[in-house]
Formats: C-alpha cells, structure tokens, sequence
C-alpha cells in the first residue's frame, strides 16, 4: 500500500480513556496512531489489551476522557460532526444479530444508506453493490433469521459498506464463525480494501489475518506496543509470546525450519514467501551438489 494522501485519515494523539465504576479501569493509555486512506491495519493483542476500545473511538461509539481523535479535519467530540464522522468510518461486530434490524435482507443492507436520504436510485445501486461485493445477491429477499452465521455476518458487512465509508472497521467480526465463514467473509474484505481502495482496521486475535494485513499493530495494557509491516512485527517472536500472543501458522513453521539449521527467514508471513524460500534453498542445494559432484 502506497501512501498517496499527504494527511492521515484518522488520527488519534495521545488518547486515554477510563471506564468509569466503583473500581475505573484505564482501557487506553496515551495511545498515538495515524490510519491512512487506502491501508489494511490489523490490530492484534491479549485480551483486555484495549484492542475493541480503540475502534469504538474511531467512529465516535467511545470519547477520550483524555487526548483526540480526528476523522478527516472532525474531532469526533463535536456532536456537530458525528453523522459525517460516522458516514467516514463504518463498523461491523462481532454479532451480526446485534446489527441485523430489518426483516429482509436487502431491507436491511438498505436500512443505513437510506437513512442519508440517497434518491432511489442511488439506493437501489449501493445495495446491489454490497451484496455483490459481499456475496449474498442470491439471498436478497431471504429472511436473515434463515441464514448462517457466516452468512449474516455478510449481510452486517454489506450493511456498513452500503454506507460508502472510506474506513472498514471490523472488530472481531470473524470471531465466532467456521473456517468456511471466516475466508467468506475475509474475501470480501480484501476485495474492498484491494479492489476498492478501501481502508480497513481488522481487530483480531486470528495471527493468520493479521498476516494479510499492511500493518500490524500491536496492543498491550491500553498502549501500543509495536506497530510495523507483518514481517518485522512477527519477527519479534518473543515479545510476543511474552505478551501471550502466538505466530501466523506459517511464521511458526519457518522459525522451526530456521531453528534446524536450515537457512529460511524466520520472520516470512505468507505461504507463497515460504515456498519460494523453500525454492531457493533446493536450488542452492542443487547447485552445490553439482558443484562437489563436478570437483
């Protein structure tokens, strides 16, 4: 992801926030993080880290109790700004049920777009859009009572993108779904965020997610602790089993290949990566074979 804007599109400067009750518990402690137009962030950590508090301060459901979030030039304290704050930056949870609010289910990806006061048209476009995108068309007039999971996390999906925003927030959305739900629904994402420039946060405790991301942020105690490109942050395996986080599958293979004396990165993230590390090794190999054979 190349950075063509020369501003961020959500920013966030030394945020705090404190939970307020008989014992307040400080979920954010000065956190400072710029998201730009265009990028796939995943951000990862134990739990009670801080990770879904900070993406209910990305479109305003959460205000610092200290600090700033800006979406575009919008401090989201400005009750004058939150519908543009929100239009900018959609949300889909962990429960689609809690998101699902119509009968229908094209109603219900309506339901957000139509609230804009968009022209039927208008309407009727964003709608078959979404559920293209997302690939529900065939459901449209199904019930959504009658789907799976999996599926009615599409629908929540096709809902918030229905709204246009220029930043995709899922937290934990794939969270509760099988393996078939999660790669539906990961596929979607990516074709928004690929296809359509679309910028994505992905709150995750699933390593092999935040692998595909442009950026992996790391959260400890309400802070960030690490934030880089998916290679260097897995590349600091102790830290973050220190922290109690495991390694993408293919990360751990690698770091068990370079532990046996095999010369493979230890930090590779993807199974392309790794098989083209494999590649090379069998060529050298080769190649020294031939050489010893030949001498």
């Amino acid at each position: 992801m190349s950075r063509t804007s020369p501003v961020p599109l959500v920013r966030l400067e030394n945020v705090h926030h404190i939970y307020a009750g008989s014992r307040p518990v400080e979920a954010l402690r000065g956190v400072s993080l710029a998201l730009w137009p265009g990028e796939h962030v995943a951000v990862i950590g134990p739990n009670g880290s801080g990770k879904s508090t900070l993406a209910r301060h990305l479109n305003a459901l959460l205000l610092p109790t200290a600090g700033d979030v800006w979406v575009k030039a919008w401090n989201t304290k400005d009750p004058r700004h939150l519908q543009d704050v929100r239009a900018t930056v959609g949300m889909v949870f962990q429960h689609p049920d809690a998101q699902i609010v119509a009968t229908v289910v094209e109603e219900d990806v309506a339901f957000g777009p139509e609230n804009l006061g968009l022209p039927r048209d208008e309407l009727r476009r964003r709608v078959d859009w979404a559920l293209d995108v997302v690939g529900m068309s065939a459901f449209r007039r199904r019930p959504p009572h009658w789907l799976s999971g999996g599926q009615k996390q599409r629908v929540a999906l096709a809902g918030a993108i229905a709204m246009r925003p220029e930043l995709l927030v899922l937290d934990e959305a794939t969270a509760l779904l099988d393996p078939i739900g999660r790669r539906d629904v990961l596929n979607a994402v990516m074709r928004l965020n690929r296809r359509e420039g679309m910028a994505v946060v992905t709150i995750t405790h699933f390593m092999e997610e935040a692998a595909l991301a442009d950026r992996v942020v790391v959260m400890c105690a309400g802070e960030v602790v690490l934030d880089g490109p998916p290679h260097r942050v897995f590349g600091h395996a102790e830290r973050l089993r220190a922290w109690g986080l495991d390694l993408p599958p293919v990360t751990q293979l690698a770091h068990r290949l370079h532990a046996l004396g095999f010369p493979i990165p230890p930090n590779i993230v993807t199974v392309e990566a790794l098989v083209e590390a494999i590649c090379r090794l069998q060529v050298a190999q080769g190649r020294e074979q031939h050489t010893q054979k030949h001498s």
